[in-house]
């Protein structure tokens, strides 16, 4: 339980805030109001200070994935300082530097979410935007002053990082850190990074840090001299058909971070027997492979979201411990389409955050 002695158990009625919503699919985001529940028991309201912007945030405003739910308030990769705790709260205090990920609830009752695994819940876990609450009401996310979350899905953002950095690690940081843990990335072992974007030099600071030897695999080397600088140990063009030839099994794991359908048969071809092919990014569009790319080698095809909430934790430790933050570009709320237009054209280096204090 936090030391902080400055915590209120008084919950406040229903409030709205200032917010930047799509209002329909495809329609610029713009400024509003939305609502917030008054702090539950167990909840904590936290003033939001940066946001960043995920390229799923650009999906879903857009409706690439279907079943948008509008007006809709994007942003899972919250930063903010608790303003307010409920009565039962006992692992936040007024003060408290937190952060909100991808999740808000899950159903905590299925065998996944007791081993830590909310992401999997077989009963249904809410998002933190896009989504219905188990109060019925939609969920908007972090594009806005305030949000109140359930303590059992805050997290605490260690002191040796700053707010800004650290907002994108609560998805792209965690969306990386956790396969690459999962699939053994260590010193000896030989990892590819597909894509240097939001994830992907996220990947490649995460996987450095833990032992690994690292290459970006990306469409051309105009990113060469950023990677070597993140921790890459090498730098391929995906481009140049003769990349495919000399790494031919080469890696343990590769971690595809990119949204676009890939060649998976020839990116199968450079892991070494036993490897694994790890896909975060999530494509639109459905992808074909030939399995014999798989049973030759036995190799495998794997996916990956995000952590459970002990494991995003775990990650925001390990970031703070290796001084790993986000490369990030601080915009203005009123610059948030502006962004969206430069993620989709990938000219971003390497992930926007907005400044909560500029949405009012």
């Amino acid at each position: 339980m936090s030391t902080s002695t400055n915590a209120t158990t008084r919950t406040t009625p229903n409030t709205h805030v200032a917010a930047w919503a799509a209002p329909s699919a495809k329609a610029p985001l713009e400024r509003t109001t939305i609502p917030r529940r008054p702090v539950g028991a167990t909840d904590v309201r936290i003033e939001i200070k940066y946001a960043g912007i995920c390229h799923s945030d650009i999906h879903q405003a857009q409706d690439g994935w279907g079943e948008g739910i509008y007006p809709m308030v994007p942003g899972h990769e919250i930063a903010g300082v608790v303003t307010e705790v409920g009565p039962a709260v006992t692992k936040f205090a007024v003060g408290d530097r937190v952060g909100v990920g991808c999740l808000v609830d899950s159903c905590r009752e299925c065998d996944n979410c007791k081993a830590g695994l909310e992401q999997h819940c077989t009963g249904g876990n809410v998002g933190t935007y896009n989504a219905i609450g188990k109060d019925g009401e939609p969920t908007y996310g972090g594009y806005s002053t305030h949000v109140v979350v359930d303590e059992a899905f805050t997290v605490r953002i260690p002191d040796g990082l700053s707010l800004d950095v650290a907002a994108p690690l609560l998805c792209a940081g965690i969306t990386t850190y956790s396969p690459l843990k999962h699939w053994g990335a260590a010193p000896g072992k030989k990892v590819a990074v597909i894509g240097l974007g939001g994830l992907g030099h996220m990947a490649v600071k995460i996987a450095h840090a833990m032992g690994a030897e690292v290459t970006v695999l990306s469409q051309s080397l105009r990113k060469k001299d950023d990677g070597l600088k993140l921790g890459a140990d090498h730098y391929y063009a995906t481009s140049d058909p003769k990349t495919f030839e000399e790494l031919a099994g080469s890696f343990d794991v590769i971690v595809s971070t990119v949204s676009a359908p890939l060649d998976f048969g020839a990116y199968l071809g450079l892991l070494r027997t036993g490897g694994a092919l790890v896909n975060v990014g999530a494509p639109e569009e459905p992808v074909s492979l030939n399995l014999f790319s798989l049973i030759g080698g036995n190799k495998t095809l794997a996916g990956s979201m995000i952590g459970g909430i002990a494991e995003t934790q775990e990650m925001l430790d390990f970031c703070a411990e290796h001084g790993l933050g986000s490369e990030i570009e601080l915009i203005r709320a009123d610059q948030i389409n502006e962004a969206y237009e430069r993620v989709l054209a990938s000219d971003v280096r390497y992930r926007f955050v907005i400044d909560a204090a500029t949405i009012n």
